[in-house]
């Protein structure tokens, strides 16, 4: 864990969330190794070319924009749990979905139904928005998986859409979007 020297980026009561750094690739591998974890990821694979791409993916949204996802530790432990954040993504897609803040969560099998993903990304958002302003941020979920849009919702997430995929291989997509507050 190259970034222990600099610390954890942010903490919430139970957890630390790391910016990417390149000793993550294995974490990353390790992360969605189980094939249940993968099922609504779409395409995502454990080969360590495509998580190689997932992490330069990652520290570049840090990069050019200034936020972007952040692998989840409890506190001094060097194991991936979670990958959750708010990233700059370009899905080519359009319906809201490109060239925009997007919130996501992928969190390791073994800690699912622990409240997590609420937990760390009730963190990321109102740090985002403290840092960047309040802005509207959008999410896809994948067709099925309601536990991911239970998150979404008590996150203050609300569904403005739907993506039926053109490859005719994969599920629809539910799109969901988080406002700004208005005064």
């Amino acid at each position: 864990m190259t970034a222990a020297v600099e610390g954890p980026f942010l903490k919430t009561e139970r957890f630390e969330l790391w910016k990417p750094v390149a000793s993550d690739l294995e974490g990353l591998c390790r992360l969605i190794a189980d094939e249940e974890t993968r099922r609504y990821l779409g395409s995502a694979s454990v080969d360590p070319m495509e998580q190689f791409n997932r992490l330069g993916r990652n520290a570049g949204s840090w990069s050019l924009y200034g936020y972007g996802s952040l692998y989840v530790r409890r506190p001094g432990e060097p194991d991936l749990l979670g990958n959750c954040g708010v990233f700059h993504s370009w899905r080519g897609f359009g319906k809201g979905m490109d060239d925009t803040p997007e919130a996501g969560w992928i969190v390791r099998k073994d800690c699912w139904g622990q409240g997590l993903a609420q937990e760390v990304m009730r963190t990321v958002l109102a740090w985002f928005d403290e840092t960047h302003g309040p802005r509207r941020v959008a999410c896809m979920i994948d067709e099925g998986n309601a536990a991911s849009e239970r998150v979404a919702k008590a996150l203050g997430f609300v569904r403005y859409g739907r993506h039926e995929p053109e490859d005719g291989r994969t599920s629809a997509i539910n799109l969901f979007e988080r406002l700004p507050a208005t005064a």
